[in-house]
């Protein structure tokens, strides 16, 4: 006899062998489909690490004390396919080969100092680079040495320099050990072109230190950039 609300053979072992079958069904469709989330998976970090944010390790200290060695940043890839590098950026660029020591290591971490059709100097009467006639306060992030508390000199050597168009001048916040505009300026006996680095060079701008997790911080453009007017 079967009951009201009783199927054919639903006597507790159908249902359970039917239960069975289904979850078999699953966990067979599960590893079919496992290779193409990963493989989705994989495409989308591909994307993203190509085309929008990358990682970054440092390898030197040229950004002391804003970046240590081995600090680990956040590179925004695509900023600049809707604006222009702006002063007091961090950026990482692919640097010519005329700056780099070793051929392999082409990809640089600087500020921005000046851009195209700036007028930059060093140094007024305080010892301050200029720009467009509006000096600096650099203190906020220039070197210190941590054992003397002595901080670094603006610049060690003077310039007074009109960037092109289309171009940077990019300085290392720890300026006495860092191969920059600076440098290559002092370097190539004032070549104006040889100092300063291409837009279309810039990879991205640098965002945020992630690594060491302690020191976490969102990079923002210093102040003392905000009363730079434009060239003239």
């Amino acid at each position: 006899m079967i009951e009201e609300g009783q199927a054919p053979g639903a006597d507790g072992e159908g249902a359970e062998e039917t239960s069975d079958k289904q979850q078999a069904k699953k966990k067979g469709s599960f590893w079919k489909e496992l290779p193409i989330l990963l493989g989705v998976a994989i495409l989308v970090a591909i994307v993203v690490r190509t085309w929008v944010v990358q990682t970054y390790y440092i390898p030197s200290g040229s950004m002391e004390n804003t970046l240590q060695i081995n600090d680990r940043v956040l590179v925004n890839k695509l900023v600049y396919d809707f604006s222009e590098p702006e002063r007091g950026e961090i950026i990482v660029f692919t640097a010519p080969e005329s700056w780099r020591s070793v051929m392999e290591e082409d990809e640089f971490i600087k500020r921005v100092i000046a851009v195209g059709g700036d007028h930059v100097v060093c140094c007024d009467e305080h010892g301050r680079i200029t720009v467009n006639g509006v000096p600096l306060d650099e203190d906020d992030y220039l070197y210190t040495n941590p054992l003397t508390g002595e901080q670094d000199k603006p610049s060690q050597d003077p310039f007074d320099v009109v960037v092109p168009e289309g171009r940077l001048w990019v300085m290392g916040d720890h300026r006495s050990a860092s191969g920059d505009s600076r440098e290559r300026f002092v370097r190539t006996g004032g070549n104006v072109e040889a100092s300063t680095i291409e837009v279309d060079a810039v990879i991205g701008k640098a965002f945020v230190l992630f690594w060491p997790f302690a020191d976490f911080n969102w990079f923002s453009i210093p102040e003392t950039f905000d009363d730079v007017p434009e060239p003239s």
